[in-house]
């Protein structure tokens, strides 16, 4: 399948899930976007497959705690999972999604990338740094994505690309680190090229799960 047979603009919601029990059936191929509250990650959802309002930017970071599931075609789904690090969410709230995020990236066999989401001006916070090994742990290749990139000058965009990158190099595994702008487009054409590669590779390992 080539890249001009992926049609994310045709990607629609399937279901809201509290844990990956409630998920649809662990088939097929998923590649995860995570990132902390405040990061942009609904807006890069919403970017990248030319729809307004397909994940809802809320207001209220850190409200929605549950697993949200896209499907691009049959078998090929993206997920968008709760944002984490906001500070007004209950305790027993964080807990629980430290779990169902532990059992989704240790035990879905559909899940084949991940999509880390950063501010740019705050980037490998502690919660991203983890989230970020864990991948690593499970051998999962990860985009991390410096979001907001239009809010730098391109000097201080270029410096935080190449600290970033250099960042990455402790958590070993396969981690590129790039920068990303949803208002100006910046880094869309590298997000969608990097999804079809993951979606490629794992259609050629697995023929009878696109069928």
């Amino acid at each position: 399948m080539t890249m001009a047979q992926y049609h994310f603009q045709n990607t629609h919601f399937i279901t809201s899930a509290p844990n990956i029990q409630a998920m649809p059936e662990d088939s097929g191929i998923e590649i995860a976007f995570a990132g902390r509250s405040n990061a942009g990650k609904s807006s890069a959802l919403n970017t990248l497959t030319r729809q307004k309002s397909l994940a809802r930017t809320s207001k209220t970071p850190g409200r929605t705690q549950l697993i949200n599931v896209f499907e691009i075609s049959e078998g090929f789904r993206l997920i968008d999972l709760p944002g984490y690090g906001f500070a007004q969410v209950p305790e027993e709230v964080k807990k629980q999604w430290q779990k169902s995020l532990s059992e989704y990236l240790q035990d879905r066999q559909s899940l084949k990338g991940i999509v880390v989401l950063m501010d740019i001006r705050h980037p490998f916070k502690d919660t991203d740094a983890g989230l970020i090994q864990w991948a690593v742990d499970c051998e999962l290749p990860v985009l991390a994505l410096l979001t907001k990139s239009d809010k730098l000058k391109q000097g201080a965009r270029k410096t935080a690309i190449l600290k970033g990158r250099e960042t990455a190099k402790a958590f070993g595994g396969n981690v590129r680190v790039e920068a990303f702008s949803s208002l100006k487009k910046q880094g869309l054409d590298l997000l969608q090229n990097t999804l079809v590669g993951w979606f490629d590779q794992h259609l050629e390992n697995s023929p009878s799960d696109a069928e």
